[in-house]
């Protein structure tokens, strides 16, 4: 059985841990030292830092892990047709991608100006909502063809030949979204550019789009339409 003078030294001993812990948090806290994130992307990644239109944005996910989906995106039925499951390939030779490889589509291709992320929707959802990093091109200007997307075709390193034709050799790599899985405006915009001459190998589709990214927590950005209008 313990001794009173046991029992006391257990309690002083208790009373200083405690008060060493809430010693220690207080520097760390003046020290500037962050808690823990309880939700990062990866184990090793908490979060990343990309440019959209000049302003750096950092992708993360939502801290709050009571967090849920509210809006149109947490809907699980859809009339079909025409939101449809979408295959998980959008045309053959193109790469299907997720989260993390978008992400690092942004931070090396995009970065290093040898791609593009493109939000193949409509300017109005476009503008409620979209993905750091992504410019604005409605899936309507691949599949329509005309003089405006011609010139889209050529700021994007095609070449136009005394043919009229394209000579798509040195093209961006293009990344692909749209709403989710049950969107068809990404995967018309990439057969539509595969059909006018476009290498299926410089296109990549996140098939996950809106949908997955917003499920996942991850950081989107209100802004002011940057599309090119029909």
């Amino acid at each position: 059985m313990k001794t009173v003078l046991q029992k006391h030294w257990f309690a002083f001993t208790v009373y200083s841990l405690i008060a060493l812990a809430m010693l220690l948090g207080a520097t760390l806290s003046q020290a500037g030292v962050a808690p823990a994130r309880p939700v990062n992307i990866t184990e090793d990644i908490p979060y990343v830092t990309v440019n959209h239109h000049g302003i750096p944005v950092k992708i993360e996910r939502i801290q709050d892990t009571r967090n849920r989906l509210v809006d149109d995106f947490s809907k699980t039925s859809r009339p079909c047709p025409p939101f449809c499951i979408h295959p998980m390939r959008a045309a053959p030779g193109v790469e299907t991608i997720g989260e993390i490889e978008l992400l690092d589509f942004l931070q090396h291709d995009v970065a290093g100006q040898t791609g593009l992320l493109i939000d193949a929707r409509m300017t109005t959802w476009y503008d409620s909502e979209t993905i750091p990093g992504a410019i604005n091109i409605p899936f309507v200007i691949f599949t329509t063809p005309s003089e405006k997307r011609d010139r889209i075709f050529e700021l994007l390193g095609a070449v136009r030949l005394d043919s009229g034709e394209f000579d798509f050799s040195n093209v961006l790599t293009l990344a692909l979204f749209c709403n989710g899985p049950w969107c068809d405006q990404s995967p018309r915009a990439i057969r539509a550019l595969i059909s006018a001459g476009y290498p299926a190998a410089r296109l990549r589709y996140y098939r996950g789009g809106m949908q997955m990214w917003k499920l996942f927590g991850l950081t989107t950005v209100l802004p002011t339409s940057h599309a090119v209008d029909e």
